[in-house]
């Protein structure tokens, strides 16, 4: 599911530098360095990202045609790779005037000159050029010096244009760094209902998150989804309870009217999705008074959970910051389950943790188990709700969090899901340790004043969450 703009595909700006005076001197110098900056964009371009390749910058009016270009195409990040010596004045017109993000890679073709063939040219003109076919590190220093003058930020990648698992691997992050940055532009996130009162943690300030985010909020009313409720065919009605059976491990104790009332929720829920072209949703309420209400609200974790599996997060409790971290983990491809402490295990030295409401079963050990309830703790009501663990193997934690200066930052740490016993308690819940050990964890992570919910995703990529906050410029805190 998801908006339709969040498949729009990432277009990234490449130039190459060099200074045009060498041409005449050396040969096919300019031909080797073009054909550097060609292998490029092709390795950059089977990462499924639209290369807008400008070519080699060697004077102050390639660089204008250059940002031109650029700012027609619209590019989210620039890649500037430093061919060969140039002058600081023809590569910074191309990084002010576009005005994106500017990552400046410094690969030289090969780790290390041969040296005995180097010296065994002969011609000095000849040793020359081929010096300076490999001297990408010497632009470098005059580069940052004149960005950070001029008050650019920019980011560097150091590294060989060939077999370098390393630089390419930081190529790669930043490219799905910048991938979850355009999606969140893009992304219209529901807000349904109104925030579990006196959770305090968890009120938002909607409208600097919309700034630093890009994202934006659409205020729902209950009544909509009620409204879809009664407008649900036998149909579609049948083809959910089919679909339920299909990704659930539904339990034997539950009853067939649950499981109707869950999947006609569902039903309900995918046309408010559809209708406001959401890609992600906070919701809570409690609908004192008026039945239809709490059946509506007893009845949605099913739903939630699948769409939270299917690339519409949703988070319990009105959690509006975190719902963006959910987002964020989904945007990366490694999950995003709704979750907060539930105890600790000393012996183990683990932290068990999880939530009741949706979970990302894309990302659990196994098939989620369906299991009835005949109390939601601390809200409205009865019905289905989901148990999962999340897969055994590496793991990131993400909170959003309201830093002290008003700001949003990211709370991260990588850690490991494990195996052993859980709370079956029909709530997601998981076994996690962190290389600080369980006490360690806890004092760092709350000593950042973080909110109680996270997102869970498998995989550690606090690289690439650590990138995505300098390219939305906030701050990004790794505790483990």
């Amino acid at each position: 599911m998801g908006t339709n703009l969040e498949t729009d595909n990432v277009k990234v700006g490449l130039f190459g530098i060099g200074l045009d005076t060498y041409w005449r001197q050396f040969g096919d110098l300019r031909e080797r360095l073009v054909g550097y900056q060609d292998v490029i964009a092709k390795k950059i371009e089977l990462s499924g990202v639209d290369v807008v390749n400008v070519g080699l910058v060697d004077n102050p009016i390639s660089a204008n045609e250059a940002a031109k270009k650029f700012k027609q195409e619209d590019v989210s990040l620039i890649f500037l790779y430093v061919s060969t010596y140039a002058l600081s004045s023809t590569v910074l017109p191309v990084v002010q005037k576009t005005n994106a993000p500017v990552v400046v890679l410094n690969l030289q073709p090969v780790k290390a000159i041969n040296y005995a063939k180097f010296n065994s040219l002969g011609d000095r003109t000849k040793m020359t050029g081929e010096w300076l076919a490999h001297c990408q590190a010497c632009s470098v220093p005059e580069i940052a010096n004149v960005f950070l003058r001029s008050g650019i930020k920019f980011h560097q990648i150091t590294g060989v244009l060939y077999e370098d698992p390393i630089a390419w691997g930081e190529i790669d992050s930043w490219l799905r760094a910048t991938r979850v940055a355009q999606t969140l532009k893009s992304c219209r996130i529901g807000l349904l209902g109104h925030y579990y009162n006196g959770m305090l943690d968890i009120y938002s300030d909607l409208t600097r998150l919309s700034g630093q985010f890009g994202v934006h909020f659409e205020i729902l009313e209950m009544c909509e989804l009620l409204d879809n409720l009664g407008k649900v065919s036998t149909e579609d009605l049948d083809k959910k309870v089919r679909e339920i059976h299909d990704i659930f491990d539904v339990q034997s104790d539950c009853p067939n009217e649950e499981i109707r009332r869950a999947a006609k929720t569902s039903a309900a829920l995918d046309g408010l999705i559809k209708q406001h072209d959401l890609g992600a949703m906070a919701y809570f309420y409690n609908g004192t008074g008026d039945e239809n209400y709490v059946n509506l609200i007893a009845s949605v974790i099913v739903g939630n959970s699948i769409l939270t599996s299917t690339g519409v997060p949703v988070a319990g409790e009105y959690e509006v910051k975190n719902v963006l971290a959910m987002k964020i983990l989904d945007s990366l491809g490694v999950g995003g389950s709704f979750t907060e402490f539930y105890a600790m295990d000393f012996d183990d030295d683990v932290v068990l943790m999880g939530h009741d409401g949706p979970g990302h079963m894309t990302i659990a050990q196994g098939k989620t188990k369906l299991k009835p309830l005949k109390v939601f703790h601390g809200k409205v009501g009865q019905g289905l709700s989901v148990e999962m663990t999340v897969r055994h193997g590496a793991v990131t934690l993400l909170s959003v969090i309201d830093s002290l200066d008003g700001n949003a930052a990211f709370l991260i740490a990588e850690g490991e899901s494990v195996a052993g016993q859980i709370l079956e308690i029909g709530n997601t819940n998981s076994r996690y340790k962190f290389p600080i050990g369980a006490r360690g964890f806890i004092d760092a992570w709350c000593s950042h004043g973080p909110a109680h919910h996270c997102a869970i995703g498998i995989g550690h990529v606090a690289s690439e969450l650590e990138k995505l906050a300098k390219l939305l410029g906030i701050k990004a805190i790794k505790v483990c």
